[in-house]
């Protein structure tokens, strides 16, 4: 009997030992897991960044490149076309506009655009 008893709490004693390994083991793999996202989500964001640069230069784009001014932000860029200025935003599959971008969209489509100039003696 007593040899069961120290059979059986062995037994649960290497269990509770493998149950502790393999949480610590998903820890840090969760861990290595975040890390990897946060990476990846990290490269797209400067490979878009990247990009965005080039797009004037590119056989589609709808304007004059020479015309193209760009900003970056909070908005990509600027075409100054000899019949319109265009405010361009450049997204790339399912991105949206952030909430800034939808207010400068809202308010240039509302036509709240206007000019300043200041002279300095």
């Amino acid at each position: 009997m007593d040899f069961l008893v120290l059979f059986f709490a062995a037994i649960a004693l290497g269990l509770l030992i493998l149950v502790v390994f393999l949480l610590l083991r998903i820890s840090s793999l969760e861990r290595l897991v975040a890390n990897v996202q946060f990476s990846k989500s990290s490269q797209s964001v400067k490979y878009g960044k990247m990009t965005e640069q080039f797009i004037p230069f590119t056989k589609g784009f709808p304007f004059t490149s020479e015309n193209f001014r760009f900003l970056g932000s909070p908005i990509d860029g600027v075409a100054f076309e000899d019949d319109r200025i265009v405010f361009a935003e450049f997204k790339a599959a399912s991105s949206t506009l952030s909430q800034k971008q939808r207010r400068i969209k809202e308010l240039v489509e509302q036509k709240k655009v206007e000019w300043f100039e200041q002279r300095i003696n």
